[in-house]
C-alpha cells in the first residue's frame, strides 16, 4: 500500500438522550450523554493548501451533527413507544429523531456516511473519511472504519 496522509477532527458538545428498548438492563430507560465524534481523514496527496481536508470546509458536516444530536431525543424506528414519542414531539416536549439504531456503533457508521458523502461530492475521490469514533462520555466510545469504494487512495 502506498503512503498516505491522515488527519482527524473532533466535534463535541452534542447533548442528547436515547434508550435501547431491547436491552434487559438499565439501558432500556431514557438516558443521555453529551456525544462527540472524531473523524479520521485520509489522502494520498494533499490539496492545493497542503491539507488532507480543510477543516473549515466541514461546516455542513457540523450542521448535520448539530441537527441530529444537539438537544434531541433519539429513538429506534422499531421502538414500541414510537407513537408516544411522536406525540410528545408534536406537543413540544422533546425534539425527536427516529433512527434505524440509536447505539453508538450505528451512530458512528451513520456519520461516517455523512462525511464521505460530503467529500465524494467535493473531492472527486482525493480524500475520504476512513474512521469515526462516536463517544458518549470520557469512558465509552465506539468506532466504525472502512475505506469507501470510490476512494482513490
Amino acid at each position: 500500500m502506498a503512503g498516505a496522509f491522515t488527519c482527524s477532527k473532533t466535534f463535541s458538545g452534542f447533548p442528547c438522550s436515547h434508550r435501547q428498548w431491547r436491552h434487559p438492563g438499565h439501558c432500556r430507560f431514557v438516558h443521555g450523554y453529551s456525544r462527540s465524534f472524531t473523524f479520521w481523514f485520509r489522502a494520498r496527496e494533499l490539496d492545493v493548501h497542503g491539507f488532507v481536508v480543510d477543516f473549515s470546509s466541514l461546516k455542513e458536516l457540523e450542521a448535520q451533527l448539530t441537527a441530529q444530536f444537539d438537544h434531541t431525543f433519539l429513538v429506534n424506528a422499531d421502538d414500541p413507544l414510537l407513537a408516544q414519542w411522536q406525540a410528545l414531539h408534536e406537543q413540544g416536549a422533546l425534539d425527536l429523531r427516529v433512527m434505524a439504531n440509536v447505539g453508538m456503533e450505528a451512530s458512528a457508521e451513520l456519520v461516517w456516511g455523512w462525511a464521505n458523502a460530503l467529500l465524494q461530492g467535493r473531492e472527486q475521490g482525493r480524500s475520504c473519511c476512513w474512521k469515526v469514533e462516536a463517544r458518549e462520555n470520557a469512558r465509552n466510545a465506539a468506532c466504525f472504519e472502512r475505506l469507501p469504494d470510490w476512494f482513490k487512495g
